[in-house]
């Protein structure tokens, strides 16, 4: 059993009837030579660990090391500002939360990058919470975000040094996206179409990391596409579809990966990195790690 698109995954998956999650737990069962029942296990090990990334990013409102991020997830989520749904709002809050956890050096669960690690963790939690879903459920969700993460990795890229930040933000979006839909019993052609819609609206999206470090942008880019990904999910739910299959955005993000210039993928020689206050902020960390030195 194999599948190298998403096309095939879902055509496994409905020839199978049952989420595609099952059939990346089976796929990998088969290539590491272990049992499907341990695969799983160390799938379902993760959600507690990104829970409490969640919990600590929220309650440790102290600056990371560096001084540029901290506490915004937790102004996000006590304010009183609400604009957006309740849903969106923790969504966007968990995902801040977990982007500052990684920067303060907490354990994270990398999905599909530590640049991007709010986002599917996010939408997850907050659409369990919603739902009320089951571990089972969540485990299995995952499992379909990993199966498209990696068919994304083998036709495109998930680095932001190869394709820039659609590759991080943008594949763990649609990764995101399509394992809500699958929490939520959507079929596969609403997972593909929210997959699609997802990714393919932040496609030609830059790696400009201010300083080097993965902090600014990358923390709150993590909260704007956490709240992207549930509105692909509303519109796949809804009957809305992608007009562009998702194999083929995929392809597309790999070929606009290819022709971004080397300075907007993380290089930090573009973008935001090199605006006035960039290059102050990477001149005072030079500083910093030469007086550690």
């Amino acid at each position: 059993m194999e599948y190298h698109s998403m096309k095939e995954l879902f055509a496994v998956a409905d020839a199978e009837k049952c989420s595609p999650g099952i059939i990346a737990c089976r796929v990998e069962a088969e290539e590491s030579g272990k049992s499907y029942e341990e695969i799983w296990a160390r799938m379902k090990y993760t959600i507690p660990i990104f829970r409490e990334s969640i919990q600590k990013g929220l309650s440790d409102t102290s600056k990371s090391a560096s001084g540029l991020v901290g506490g915004d997830a937790n102004r996000l989520f006590t304010g009183h500002m609400r604009f957006i749904s309740p849903l969106c709002q923790r969504a966007a809050s968990y995902a801040i939360a977990t982007a500052e956890a990684n920067a303060k050096m907490y354990r994270i669960v990398a999905c599909p990058t530590a640049g991007s690690c709010g986002i599917v963790p996010a939408v997850l939690s907050a659409v369990a919470e919603e739902t009320n879903a089951s571990m089972y459920d969540i485990t299995c969700a995952l499992f379909t975000a990993g199966a498209i993460g990696r068919v994304i990795a083998e036709k495109a890229s998930i680095a932001g040094a190869v394709g820039g930040c659609q590759a991080e933000c943008g594949a763990a979006c649609g990764m995101a996206a399509a394992a809500a839909v699958d929490l939520l019993k959507g079929s596969t052609r609403q997972i593909g179409n929210a997959f699609a819609l997802a990714l393919k609206n932040i496609l030609g999206l830059v790696c400009d990391p201010v300083g080097g470090l993965v902090e600014v942008p990358c923390v709150k880019r993590n909260a704007f596409h956490a709240v992207h990904a549930l509105l692909a999910v509303e519109m796949a739910m809804n009957g809305i579809e992608s007009v562009i299959p998702p194999d083929e955005v995929i392809e597309a993000m790999g070929d606009v990966g290819r022709r971004l210039p080397v300075e907007l993928k993380e290089t930090s020689r573009a973008g935001l990195a090199v605006t006035k206050t960039g290059r102050r902020i990477n001149e005072e960390i030079l500083k910093k790690s030469a007086m550690v030195k």
